[in-house]
């Protein structure tokens, strides 16, 4: 009995032990990036990460999703960040700025821009490849009426074919309803690729085989560094007629070229709230179209994940990136490269 006595005790006292000690600091909760699924939104977002990992010692990982779902997630906070946004295009993020619970940081890349592409050869020849000129007046998104055969759909040959951003984009939307605005949803197949990656082979392919391609893109981006291109012309922008582009839903969208390219880091208004110095730096990001770009080509043409190419950038341009947060910060962020 006494035995047991003093086993009980012991018990008792090894309790009361554990429930005096200090309770064990819970780590961080990560931040959640969206993981976009474009080769300049994984980069920004991969160069973002490695800032406020190595010099802010903060937490981060990515979650997956479209365009517009990836916004609505940034609105209810069920992500924080969104490395490249294309902020104001799509109505998402429109409503969730208005109602406070999104904001556009900073003006991260300037000179980017969107339109309609057919590869210079198309409209002027290429002697050294023996590639004659097959639309030598094509100038505008208008005059592709006349050149529906030149961009032959292999599986409706009796329409062109229009290389569309993937399903889920904010620019498809726009895209298809762009069709419907210049009248020529009856002549050309709105074909969209599964991911920004298929996009881009299909464009490289058709240009390195010397066919006629006509595609959606972008910059930033290697591929307008890498081939002769030429963006088809369209009505100076019209806010009204904008908003006709981008409402799926409207049965009458009128034309106009896109809203002027304007990239910022989206947060959330909870983030903003509890991370001022990171919106400090994130308002503070500038990244050169030229070096971007360079960079871009290296991690597509090296196939590069790019984790791996953020870090060589970082590395290549410690100019840049310590303009972009204070010294100690900096300084941590070297160690880490």
């Amino acid at each position: 009995m006494n035995g047991l006595r003093a086993l009980l005790a012991s018990s008792l006292l090894t309790l009361a032990a554990l429930g005096a000690a200090p309770a064990a600091t819970a780590a961080p909760q990560p931040i959640h990036f969206a993981d976009l699924n474009w080769e300049s939104g994984s980069l920004i977002t991969e160069i973002l990460r490695t800032v406020v990992e190595g010099g802010y010692g903060l937490p981060t990982d990515t979650l997956p999703g479209t365009t517009i779902t990836l916004e609505t997630a940034l609105a209810n906070n069920d992500i924080q960040v969104i490395g490249e946004e294309w902020a104001g295009r799509s109505p998402v993020w429109v409503k969730a700025e208005a109602e406070g619970k999104v904001v556009a940081l900073g003006d991260t890349v300037k000179g980017a821009t969107e339109g309609w592409w057919v590869p210079e050869y198309v409209i002027k020849g290429d002697p050294q490849r023996g590639i004659k000129p097959l639309a030598p007046e094509l100038r505008s998104v208008s005059d592709l009426k006349r050149y529906k055969e030149v961009f032959k759909d292999p599986e409706s040959p009796d329409k062109g074919r229009f290389l569309n951003s993937p399903i889920g984009w904010t620019s498809e939307i726009v895209n298809k309803q762009k069709l419907k605005a210049y009248g020529l949803q009856d002549s050309y197949v709105n074909f969209r690729s599964g991911s920004g990656a298929a996009l881009d082979a299909e464009i490289s392919s058709s240009i390195r085989r010397g066919k006629p391609v006509l595609f959606y893109y972008w910059s930033p981006t290697p591929l307008l560094g890498r081939f002769k291109l030429v963006q088809l012309q369209e009505p100076p922008f019209d806010a009204q007629a904008w908003k006709t582009l981008t409402d799926p839903a409207e049965p009458n969208p009128r034309p106009t070229r896109s809203l002027a390219s304007k990239l910022s880091i989206g947060v959330s208004t909870p983030f903003q709230q509890q991370y001022p110095q990171l919106v400090e730096f994130f308002t503070k990001v500038d990244l050169p179209i030229g070096p971007l770009n360079q960079a871009l080509a290296q991690m597509s043409e090296n196939h590069s994940e790019p984790r791996d190419s953020a870090r060589a950038f970082l590395r290549q341009h410690p100019d840049l990136w310590r303009a972009w947060v204070p010294a100690d910060v900096a300084d941590k962020l070297a160690a880490t490269l």
